[in-house]
């Protein structure tokens, strides 16, 4: 395979613990193991020649293909149409009860003769650590099975298999009601028992689909969007590291947000600042589940933080799956990168960024889970006030903002925005609970974050906040400020800003984050798709109910064939930059849920 396959030409699968991306032709095209944050085993979206794939395909070439999701599920339907006939790929990874402890990770691939006769070719290319080495392959009936060093696998197959160094094959012939299965099994257990048998594929069929219609029924969500909102949900859950309750915020890397340029980055970490949309999302749906594990993964974050004077303060902007700072940044030279988008980056190295919106993201996801769940501990609260003490010392510094701008750090206003949330909000909580707090110390300064906001960010010319104070550019990261009850959405401050973000930011209701020559990267970016949710959130609590429904709309004819979104769309309509982007899904969840409820 030459051809890059598309990002948006791909639906989503996993297990609670990684994902395979399978593309609308049927090939596997990126999936890491064990881990989201593992090397790639299947890496061909980065690179079709050297990254490795996992290919089913009819011996025809006129084969056309169509995609879709077994309904309320995370398993995925290919159904390939020939002149001779049709076949169906079911392609899932079983979950078969939450929390797990006897887990073991499959990659299943069943191939079903729907109608005529078909000849099908399955090509396995295994291509451990990014491409950069080879697995060990041996084979016996019907099985292969690959090593190198503490990474194991087996492939099981229903037919016969040849292997050719490390390339596994297959060439079989499907009459209609026939089926061809495959299952790819990582570690060293085999997930069967003291027999020797281990569930079929049709087991783990139907237990995988009752998992997620069972983990469905909880949530609440009756509304006009439900099948988006749904699947939505549905991907928020697939990048949920369920070991942890950590949730990542994409499970790739390197997918590019300007096609052939350098901002390509790493996004299979846990960033701090979605933590409140997180709780936010899974509380309004009503998984409660999920969301005490996520804050009980925030709560160790906030309790473990070095509390040594860095410079960057007790937490940082983004963690590994197990709290972790995550690795050195680093560029793989050996791949081309997608579409020729070089550099392939693993690591970021925004963890080293000072990034005060962090602690407003963090305090309200403690407030949101105080308000809705049984209420944060002893411990937790103190590590609350260590972090608000802190956060009243240094909310005046300049950094990075929440956009991680890779330039000069500055007086980012949605810095300071989120900074004012961290400390509203710890006050809405001791007061709420009686908790012991300096509560006049904790207002002054509040106050003066308010103030500060209103008198250095306001734009008297522009009638418009800025991104940085007296600055003369725009940030759609403002439209925030209702949101998290900052400001009126009446307020004539908010609605001439609003005005503004409108003329310079929104094109067809599609909003840019900021100009891009703003930022320190070369190049340009797409739509940000999570700010576009967040301006039908702000149409909505302004009231311009029809625009905000409208722009909706037009938000959901940008999903993919599977109601999938990247981070971005750019200039052509296209997926660009990591793919499925879970802060995209989960502002579409806010956004869908306040304008159902706001039109009654």
């Amino acid at each position: 395979m030459t051809d890059f396959p598309s990002v948006a030409e791909h639906g989503l699968i996993g297990d609670l613990r990684t994902c395979a991306l399978v593309g609308s032709d049927g090939s596997i095209n990126w999936f890491c193991a064990p881990r989201f944050d593992s090397p790639s085993v299947f890496g061909a979206i980065l690179d079709p020649e050297r990254g490795g794939s996992w290919t089913i395909s009819t011996a025809r070439k006129d084969s056309r293909t169509h995609q879709f999701y077994f309904p309320q599920s995370a398993a995925l339907i290919t159904r390939f149409l020939t002149a001779d006939g049709v076949i169906e790929v079911h392609d899932f990874m079983p979950v078969l009860q939450p929390k797990d402890d006897t887990h073991v990770q499959r990659l299943v691939r069943r191939v079903v003769a729907v109608r005529g006769t078909t000849t099908v070719n399955m090509v396995l290319d295994a291509r451990p650590d990014y491409g950069r080495r080879r697995f060990d392959v041996q084979s016996g009936h019907g099985t292969a099975r690959f090593r190198l060093d503490e990474l194991a696998m087996q492939l099981r197959s229903s037919v016969d298999l040849t292997v050719d160094d490390t390339l596994v094959a297959a060439e079989f012939e499907l009459k209609p009601g026939q089926t061809a299965e495959f299952v790819l099994e990582v570690g060293e257990t085999t997930g069967r028992d003291s027999t020797g048998h281990g569930p079929s594929v049709d087991e783990l069929f139907d237990g995988t689909i009752h998992f997620w219609r069972s983990w469905l029924k909880n949530s609440r969500y009756q509304g006009r969007w439900r099948e988006m909102v749904e699947r939505s949900a549905i991907t928020l859950k697939l990048l949920t590291h369920e070991p942890s309750g950590a949730i990542i915020a994409a499970p790739t890397t390197s997918l590019p947000e300007d096609i052939g340029g350098e901002r390509n980055w790493d996004y299979r970490y846990v960033w701090m600042r979605d933590a409140g949309f997180s709780l936010y999302a899974l509380l309004a749906l009503g998984f409660h589940d999920e969301a005490h594990s996520f804050i009980a993964w925030l709560s160790r974050r906030l309790g473990c933080g070095d509390r040594e004077a860095d410079g960057l303060g007790p937490l940082r902007g983004l963690y590994d799956i197990d709290g972790n700072e995550p690795p050195p940044e680093a560029e793989l030279d050996h791949l081309r990168g997608h579409l020729d988008s070089r550099p392939v980056r693993v690591g970021n190295a925004a963890v080293g960024q000072l990034q005060l919106d962090i602690y407003g993201d963090l305090i309200d996801s403690v407030y949101l889970f105080n308000k809705y769940g049984p209420g944060i501990s002893y411990d937790a609260w103190s590590d609350v006030v260590f972090v608000i003490d802190w956060l009243i010392d240094n909310w005046e510094r300049a950094d990075a903002g929440m956009w991680e701008i890779r330039d000069e750090e500055k007086a980012h206003t949605t810095s300071r925005l989120m900074c004012w949330v961290a400390v509203e909000r710890a006050i809405r909580i001791a007061r709420h609970r009686g908790l012991p707090a300096d509560l006049v110390t904790w207002s002054s300064a509040r106050d003066a974050m308010y103030h500060r906001i209103m008198t250095k960010s306001w734009n008297s010319d522009l009638e418009a906040f800025t991104q940085v104070e007296g600055g003369d550019r725009l940030d759609a990261g403002v439209l925030l400020m209702p949101m998290v009850k900052f400001i009126s959405p009446a307020d004539p401050r908010f609605l001439s800003t609003l005005a503004a973000i409108e003329r310079e930011l929104v094109t067809d209701s599609l909003v840019f984050r900021y100009q891009p020559a703003t930022d320190g990267l070369d190049g340009d970016e797409g739509t940000f798709s999570l700010c576009t949710f967040w301006y039908v959130e702000a149409l909505t609590r302004c009231g311009r109910l029809a625009d905000a429904q409208l722009a909706l709309e037009k938000m959901f004819t940008y999903a993919n064939h599977v109601g999938l979104y990247a981070e971005q769309v750019s200039a052509t309509g296209d997926q660009v930059g990591n793919f499925p982007q879970a802060f995209t899904h989960l502002s579409l969840i806010s956004a869908a849920i306040n304008l159902d409820r706001a039109l009654g």
